[in-house]
């Protein structure tokens, strides 16, 4: 048996070359027979094709139409986040530089855990990186997985800089990797402020603090996972700095529209905060994984260094080699830079703006149609691209069953919310490409949609 060809190399390019064919075929048929946002039949179904196209996972004898089968596969079962029925989460269709250029991080596999496992990636990622930065109004930032382990870094830093006493104070509506990442670090329980129009009460923050003592760090939230909601960031900062708080922002969602010459003043104050989590795999169009993490100060970077004398030993360091081990809690690092920088340059500020710009006219575009539609309910008009709307005449239970109908039939992905004790249904626009008719298209699907009724796997919806 012949050694099979790498991806980099000399002969690489040529041996990707051909099984890109068969992987762009395998995705358009893939796609094909899907025929919808995500495959119909529910779980059972689709367990059932991807076990068959599996079979033996170790086979004594490989196959070489295992590419080509398994992306068949992949495709036929994806919930295509670029199809314009596909709504339900902050799950962003990739644009297809970004994908090429991570086709290039992929093949030659830099690790940026040491300079000489990556010289130009650990150039790429300390200039991309700083650039961004200076963007949100902060001074540097490191290269994520995306919010949850940018939020846990955001405490991490707390924690190491003031105690580990430090108290996170947070809305109710904060993302849960907050308090998780509390738990994780040893943190006491957060104190949680109530939210009950979605976004923190600056009176209620200013209570908060009053009342605590000790190190305290303020989580506000630009851009909530229910609602796309933005709490008032320049009142919180303000609270902060009178009450020598900390304040962290979690922008995974939001973060997105600094490049947009319209909405980027609804992120005023962001420059305020300590740190900042902004994942571009969310309004950013990149594939997952795109996160960072945004700090202030960058010195208080240098607790997460380590000393291990095959990456970073002391006379290599003396003798200019760069230190690389102060940049993550991880070792091995792929180069999600890369794509991030390739869109930058790009599509420029202009051209990632305007897709900013075309997402939240789409949202603000189907809630007028819901708005307009007897019926149905509006929960409120979209700050960013979520829309939250349920049918008049359906209770809670009706409400999740029809969601999961149309899940089931592969019809169409929507979320789900309770931002005010009510079931809702949720629709994040994040494809710039979807049309008016689709979106009309979605809310008749909704519309005709019963939620009685069994399913093929003898379940009740």
């Amino acid at each position: 048996m012949s050694t099979p060809p790498l991806a980099s190399g000399p002969d690489g390019p040529e041996a990707l070359r051909q099984l890109l064919d068969t992987v762009l075929d395998a995705l358009t048929a893939g796609g094909r027979a899907r025929g919808g946002p995500l495959p119909a039949g529910g779980p059972r179904s689709v367990a059932a094709r991807v076990a068959d196209v599996l079979g033996d996972v170790l086979p004594d004898d490989g196959d070489p139409g295992a590419l080509r089968a398994l992306v068949h596969a992949l495709a036929e079962g994806a919930a295509d986040p670029a199809e314009p029925l596909c709504v339900a989460h902050l799950h962003c269709p990739p644009l297809a530089v970004a994908t090429a250029a991570d086709l290039a991080a992929s093949a030659l596999n830099p690790s940026l855990d040491s300079w000489d496992q990556a010289p130009a990636a650990s150039v790429l990622e300390a200039e991309v990186t700083r650039a961004l930065a200076h963007e949100i109004g902060l001074a540097d930032a490191l290269v994520t997985t995306g919010g949850t382990e940018s939020n846990h870094l955001a405490l991490l830093l707390a924690r190491e800089t003031h105690g580990g006493g430090v108290q996170l104070v947070c809305g109710a509506g904060a993302h849960h990797s907050l308090p998780r990442a509390a738990w994780l670090l040893g943190l006491p329980d957060p104190i949680v402020v109530p939210t009950p129009n979605g976004v923190l009460d600056p009176a209620a923050v200013h209570e908060a603090l009053t009342a605590l003592s000790g190190p305290l760090l303020v989580a506000a939230t630009a851009g909530t996972t229910d609602a796309g909601l933005i709490d008032p960031l320049p009142e919180i900062a303000g609270l902060c700095t009178a009450h020598g708080a900390r304040l962290h922002i979690d922008a995974s969602y939001g973060g997105g529209l600094v490049f947009s010459d319209r909405h980027r003043e609804k992120l005023a104050g962001l420059e305020a905060a300590h740190t900042v989590t902004v994942d571009l795999h969310k309004l950013g169009w990149q594939p997952v994984a795109a996160g960072l993490l945004a700090v202030a100060r960058p010195r208080e970077l240098a607790v997460l260094h380590q000393h291990a004398d095959y990456l970073n030993a002391d006379d290599d360091t003396e003798a200019g080699l760069p230190d690389l081990l102060d940049r993550s809690l991880r070792t091995t690092r792929r180069p999600d830079i890369l794509k991030i920088a390739v869109t930058l340059k790009t599509l420029g500020r202009s051209g990632l703006g305007d897709l900013v710009d075309q997402v939240c006219a789409r949202a603000r575009a189907f809630a007028a149609l819901v708005q307009d539609h007897p019926g149905f309910e509006l929960y409120d008009r979209p700050v960013i691209s979520t829309v939250l709307f349920r049918p008049v005449d359906a209770d809670d239970a009706a409400v999740a069953a029809i969601r999961r109908r149309l899940l089931h039939e592969g019809r169409a992905v929507l979320g789900r919310a309770r931002p005010d004790g009510r079931l809702w249904l949720k629709a994040t626009l994040l494809n710039p490409h979807t049309r008016p008719d689709e979106l009309a298209q979605l809310l008749k699907l909704v519309e005709g949609t019963t939620p009685e009724g069994p399913t093929s796997e003898g379940t009740t919806l």
